[in-house]
């Protein structure tokens, strides 16, 4: 038997805008439900995050959903199991209420929810399931992760030394010695893909963030007996970075559709770069960002180089050079969370 795993689908996310709703439809109709029909796959089990906003889901975001999830699913007879992840939940110390009961009720012969750590039996393997861990929950959670019968574990887990996103580590969370027993553990929560001893996060699905771009995007297939994991790419992106260096061919890029960021490496024909960024244009891309090393107009003795960076990268650095006995990582973090909550609200 084969298993689709999904995690951090976050459907709505950006204030439900129709670029991502779109983007999150073209992965399900022309990626996702086509693989599973050609393979014959009738199971998903969903690590967390289905939807993005925990505290309230706009009537557009539940339209696109049904529509090119939920229907197709009833449609090919496929099963979901699905367990809470942290933005599912409204309160942050406990998994009750969750977005998935109040709002996936409708399909009960399609989706099962669990919101309880559960042990479920997919072919020959036990599959241990194991929801947000939150403190209404933890010694429960201690207690399922040191006792089930399963060898492989399914979560939406916060867990010390991984990559949050790309090139960005996580300094705080359990510790993955918690999980030592188990053969292999899939998680959903960081966006971006990467594994380390049993320890495996499978990233998103789709691209939300600059932070994503570059940053290749898969969703998984179990093979529940030889419990051997395939990734299968999603082809579709959204963000495009590209380098740009008149010193050297300079190459007409498709960028349709897209959000774009030209970063200039050496610009010396001025004219030439103009017809670049024409081209650029003319495509209709969802927006254009120039990043530029403004020096050449700056005084001779000035040294100062002024930039155009992700806002993370930029906040990051701006807290490295700030003079505080307080801790810079916990600062990071809170930074970062509230500059997320500030995309949410973005309207595009």
């Amino acid at each position: 038997m084969k298993i689709a795993i999904l995690n951090d689908t976050h459907m709505g996310v950006r204030n439900a805008s129709d670029i991502f709703l779109d983007n999150s439809a073209k992965f399900y109709d022309e990626t996702f439900f086509p693989y599973l029909k050609e393979h014959n796959i009738k199971q998903i089990v969903h690590l967390g995050d289905y939807y993005d906003n925990r505290k309230a889901i706009n009537v557009k975001s539940l339209y696109h959903n049904r529509k090119h999830f939920l229907e197709p699913l009833r449609q090919l007879g496929i099963s979901m199991d699905i367990i809470p992840g942290n933005h599912d939940t409204y309160f942050k110390n406990t998994n009750n209420p969750n977005s998935l009961k109040e709002l996936l009720g409708f399909f009960v012969n399609e989706v099962a929810i669990i919101e309880k750590p559960t042990v479920i039996k997919y072919g020959s393997m036990n599959m241990a399931l194991l929801p947000w861990i939150c403190s209404e929950n933890e010694q429960e959670s201690l207690d399922f992760i040191k006792n089930c019968n399963a060898q492989i574990l399914g979560g939406h887990l916060e867990l010390n030394g991984f990559e949050m996103q790309s090139g960005i580590m996580s300094d705080h969370g359990m510790s993955a010695k918690e999980f030592s027993r188990f053969k292999a553990v899939f998680s959903g929560h960081y966006h971006t893909k990467s594994s380390k001893g049993n320890i495996h996060y499978l990233g998103n699905q789709m691209e939300f963030y600059w932070s994503d771009c570059d940053d290749k995007k898969y969703f998984h297939v179990l093979d529940t007996e030889t419990h051997e994991l395939t990734a299968v790419r999603n082809p579709h992106t959204l963000f495009k970075k590209i380098a740009y260096d008149d010193t050297v061919d300079v190459i007409d890029e498709d960028v349709a559709g897209k959000f774009v960021k030209v970063i200039v490496k050496n610009k010396t024909n001025p004219e030439l770069f103009e017809k670049f960024i024409d081209k650029i244009q003319e495509q209709e891309t969802h927006d254009l960002k120039i990043a530029e090393n403004f020096s050449d107009v700056l005084p001779i003795d000035e040294k100062v180089e002024i930039s155009v960076d992700d806002t993370q990268v930029l906040l990051d650095d701006y807290i490295d050079a700030t003079e505080t006995e307080l801790d810079k990582n916990y600062l990071k973090r809170r930074m970062k969370d509230i500059y997320t909550e500030a995309q949410n609200l973005e309207v595009l």
